[in-house]
């Protein structure tokens, strides 16, 4: 039988503590006196009483989390956070369209970076903070959800890492998950800071650069200029932020052995060596097309490239030119990398490289068993060998998230029936947020937002959006029936 009262009482903590950093906003608004000081106060105040309230529920007899709990309070929790985040764009006025502020509200939550604001430097300080703010909470979230959730829901890409016990790695960095959250958290703000330093070294205002520090760190990808990172036509800011966007596509336990120079586990990881030399090879050739197709120089060619290609695989979403705009084959290109992702255990989203990494070499390993068919081919990630149900478990999210897919551009199409590029846009918008990136194609690309999806639309990828970040089946097993059986 599920224990709402757990449920309720580990979701409104999450509240509060959402209430206490719509809090740290206040300073912002009083520096540069935007006047949204009300706004952000009132909206903290609601969310920490609302927070207060479920908390007061809370069941004392039962301490443990069982999974059907801690799959309600994924789905809730990230519902719930949606929800009170969209206070500050209602309150102070930038969006008084419920469906925008949602929106906008969940995709920096789940770190997509799609945007309806048209004028993003018209919007007054304090709410741009918290707009910043809500990707690098989403992106602490996701490593909460990596490290101490799904692993004991059985779910998500760091399944895949799993030997005899749940973790987001075979080798844990502590035993205990507390330990182990702490110490990634530490990394996660430790990187902020060091990346804002720089960028503030580098021509940022301080602003500016906690801003995208908070968004880069967090592979979110919202600016606070309407150009993104085009606005400041710097090389240094712009490799900057491509080696940060890169770090953070790397699982955190990764980066925790490369800092304690424990470099042998980190060149163990298959998916870390994947994910380097998928974005060398990349990088290298649409290098190369760029320079041969366009009038760029050399420098800017590579420099355009790199950074559309890590900021797509990475899933931060951050632009520098429009890469819709080279030719027809990269625009193709890019719409696939779409459905690439970095790697799992990090803030990106998308399918992830681990999983691709696992299908492909088990399907090259079928046309050998064909072969051999008495042989026993099994296939191994990191030395170890993958479990069968994992293999299943990686073919059903694969599945499911084509299916989602293809249903999501089906809906979209329709209603936007009355766009120049209906299917184009589609696809583009849900590829686009299903693998929480940011630009897509058509009137979604890079130098365009969301602002003219009507609000049926919004909705539609506001779920998809949760759906890609929470893994798919966090939200999907809600929906099955015996998951609501007590028996």
């Amino acid at each position: 039988m599920i224990n709402f009262g757990i449920v309720s009482s580990v979701v409104g903590a999450i509240l509060i503590g959402i209430g206490g950093f719509m809090l740290l906003t206040i300073p912002v608004c009083y520096h540069f006196d935007s006047g949204d000081v009300l706004p952000l106060f009132w909206s903290a105040l609601i969310t920490v009483v609302v927070g207060r309230l479920l908390y007061w529920k809370k069941a004392r007899r039962k301490n443990n989390i069982a999974k059907r709990e801690g799959y309600l309070i994924v789905a809730v929790g990230w519902f719930a956070v949606s929800f009170v985040s969209t206070l500050p764009y209602l309150f102070s006025g930038t969006m008084p369209d419920i469906a925008d502020a949602f929106f906008e509200s969940v995709s920096g939550l789940t770190t997509t970076g799609a945007s309806v604001i048209n004028d993003i430097e018209a919007v007054p300080k304090g709410v741009l903070f918290w707009r910043s703010l809500t990707q690098w909470i989403g992106g602490m979230g996701i490593i909460v959800l990596t490290v101490a959730i799904f692993p004991l829901l059985g779910i998500g890409g760091v399944e895949l890492f799993v030997a005899e016990a749940p973790g987001p790695t075979s080798d844990k960095i502590h035993p205990r998950i507390k330990e182990t959250a702490k110490r990634l958290w530490l990394i996660y703000v430790g990187l902020t800071a060091v990346l804002c330093l720089l960028l503030f070294l580098n021509g940022m205002t301080l602003y500016d650069a906690v801003n995208h520090s908070f968004t880069t760190m967090a592979t979110g990808g919202f600016s606070t200029k309407n150009a993104s990172i085009a606005y400041y036509q710097a090389p240094a800011i712009e490799y900057l932020i491509m080696l940060f966007m890169f770090i953070a596509g790397v699982n955190y336990t990764v980066i925790y052995y490369g800092l304690t120079r424990r470099f042998k586990k980190v060149w163990r990881s298959d998916e870390f060596k994947a994910y380097v030399l998928l974005v060398s090879i990349l990088i290298a050739l649409v290098t190369a097309v760029v320079y041969g197709k366009t009038d760029l120089p050399l420098e800017r060619a590579f420099r355009d490239s790199a950074f559309q290609i890590i900021s797509i695989i990475t899933t931060t979403g951050f632009v520098t030119a429009d890469y819709t705009a080279w030719t027809p084959a990269l625009t193709l290109f890019f719409f696939i990398l779409l459905f690439v992702g970095a790697c799992a255990g990090s803030t990106s989203g998308g399918i992830k490289i681990i999983r691709h990494l696992v299908f492909f070499t088990n399907s090259f390993l079928e046309f050998k068993r064909l072969l051999h068919a008495k042989a026993l081919i099994r296939i191994k990630i990191d030395r170890q060998l993958v479990a069968p149900r994992i293999l299943t478990h990686i073919l059903v999210f694969l599945l499911i998230y084509m299916i989602l897919f293809l249903i999501g551009s089906l809906v979209m199409t329709v209603i936007l029936a009355d766009f120049k590029d209906p299917l184009l846009t589609a696809i583009g918008s849900v590829a686009t947020c299903l693998g929480n990136v940011g630009p897509g194609i058509g009137q979604v690309g890079p130098l365009d937002n969301f602002s003219k999806i009507p609000d049926a639309g919004k909705w539609v990828l506001s779920v998809l959006m949760l759906l890609g970040r929470l893994e798919l089946f966090s939200i999907l097993i809600l929906f099955m029936p015996y998951f609501w059986r007590t028996h």
